[in-house]
């Protein structure tokens, strides 16, 4: 099919937006309006016999791109070494080499450069929490230092919240391809990040994207309807809890640059809860 250009950027932006959602799957091969269809279709003529249909089964939106497949005995095994090696940790300093010298999780093996773990100010009041690096972040070994960094960081100095904040990830290596981390990836890398939590012990947490939600939150919902809601991060063995404010991925306001004043809402939202009204910056919507 041919299409314009303006048609073809629309339309990845479109599927854009719904995977940011959490929409990654279609269940026909063709669209239905179901507002019009009162009986079933006629069957489509095939010069040989279809197959079977298989309940379940899904188109996907993309082709998918390889990610670690680890069996359940080997990603707790991965757990416990993690929840050891974070323990052990008294600093973000040491906390940082502790990550730079784990190899149990399957990211580190898959291509990247280094770990990418932090940065930011390490007594920040605000911790922000990404989904993964990206390759410009896998080169220089800091999370969000790209285009989307960049955006972030204007974003917070319009908040009035630049230098208030740590920045990390869900996983500390680059998936390959910048696919996002799998749950399982996420799931090993999380000891160092909850550590790193009640290292920093914040006042708020923000997290970015619909994988760092669902990371913290331990929710299956999408970003669109946990973004602007407060929820609450709690680690009950070192009884360190925040307040968490789930927002877009600012990689996604890239694509979609009128969602920013979504985001401006809820950064606005973290600067009230942090400081007193009088503080608040101005509503209007940096760009």
């Amino acid at each position: 099919m041919n299409a314009s250009p303006a048609a073809s950027d629309a339309l990845t932006a479109l599927l854009a937006f719904w995977h940011d959602a959490g929409v990654e799957d279609c269940f026909g091969d063709a669209p239905v309006d179901r507002t019009r269809e009162t009986t079933p279709p006629p069957p489509a003529k095939a010069t040989r016999a279809p197959a079977p249909a298989q309940p379940g089964n899904v188109t996907p939106l993309r082709a998918p791109v390889a990610s670690a497949k680890v069996s359940t005995d080997t990603v707790a095994e991965a757990v416990a070494l993690a929840r050891t090696a974070a323990k052990a940790a008294d600093s973000l300093e040491s906390l940082t080499e502790a990550i730079r010298g784990f190899e149990a999780c399957p990211l580190s093996g898959m291509g990247a450069r280094q770990a990418v773990v932090w940065r930011g100010e390490a007594t920040a009041p605000v911790m922000i929490v990404g989904e993964g690096p990206g390759a410009e972040e896998d080169a220089q070994g800091l999370p969000f230092v790209g285009k989307a960094g960049r955006l972030l960081d204007r974003m917070l100095k319009a908040a009035k919240l630049e230098g208030r904040v740590i920045i990390t990830n869900t996983v500390f290596w680059r998936p390959p391809g910048n696919r996002t981390p799998s749950p399982e990836e996420q799931a090993i890398c999380a000891p160092f990040v909850a550590r790193a939590f009640e290292l920093v012990k914040p006042k708020l947490v923000l997290t970015v994207g619909a994988a760092a939600a669902r990371a913290i939150l331990h929710s299956n919902e999408g970003i669109t309807r946990l973004r602007g809601n407060w929820g609450d991060w709690h680690l009950a063995e070192g009884g360190v809890s925040a307040p968490v404010m789930p927002t877009l991925h600012p990689a996604f306001l890239l694509r979609q640059p009128q969602a920013k004043a979504m985001v401006w809402a809820d950064l606005l939202a973290v600067a009230a809860r942090l400081d007193t009204p009088s503080q608040v910056p101005d509503s209007k919507t940096p760009h």
